[in-house]
């Protein structure tokens, strides 16, 4: 039990994932707000310039989503 927010073992598991859905959207709704780590930066320019190297190692956004369907229905 959370005990800031005992309420919430009350809740069903559909409004308990409703409420991470909420939630992450109003998160989201200010991107920059959310900071952006270290690491994260030097992992993000490690990928961008491997991929700048051999840039066959890439998809697609429209093959990643076929794969995803295919797998996924």
């Amino acid at each position: 039990m959370n005990p800031v927010f005992p309420e919430l073992s009350s809740l069903s598991r559909a409004e308990k994932l409703q409420l991470v859905e909420d939630l992450w959207d109003e998160i989201a709704a200010t991107p920059a707000a959310l900071p952006v780590l270290d690491w994260q930066k030097q992992e993000l320019a490690r990928r961008k310039a491997e991929y700048l190297q051999n840039p066959s190692i890439g998809s697609s956004w429209e093959d990643v989503k076929a794969r995803i369907s295919q797998r996924h229905g």
